[in-house]
């Protein structure tokens, strides 16, 4: 788990009040399908907002523990049932987003009309 600063803290805070929760923990609790979407999330935003939906106060506080030790995240804030969650974008995953290719044929008339056109047009 990532420890923050009182000072890191509360400016994580003010950043996710607008955000919306990304993630919602229902009936089933917190399931590997649950802690791989939390995951993809946090590499694409950084900050996320996790709503509860049906988990008992007392054990909320265990399941916040339980989200930030699987995912290696810290623990931003607990109001009600929304927790906020942070963790630092990994590097890896910006070199590994897709590049925009060019269009290609789908046939070989396409392929060899394509051609033919660039040729007329030099």
């Amino acid at each position: 788990m990532i420890e923050l600063s009182p000072i890191e803290r509360r400016a994580l805070r003010a950043t996710a009040h607008h955000l919306n929760p990304t993630v919602a923990i229902a009936g089933n609790g917190l399931t590997a399908n649950v802690l791989k979407e939390i995951d993809v999330s946090l590499n694409s935003h950084e900050l996320i907002k996790v709503k509860l939906h049906g988990i008992k106060r007392d054990d909320r506080a265990a399941l916040l523990a339980e989200i930030c030790a699987a995912v290696e995240c810290a623990p931003v804030q607990q109001i009600g049932n929304i927790l906020v969650l942070w963790r630092p974008k990994p590097e890896d995953v910006e070199a590994a987003k897709p590049r925009c290719r060019k269009a290609t044929p789908k046939t070989k008339k396409q392929a060899a009309a394509a051609l033919e056109a660039k040729a007329r047009r030099q």
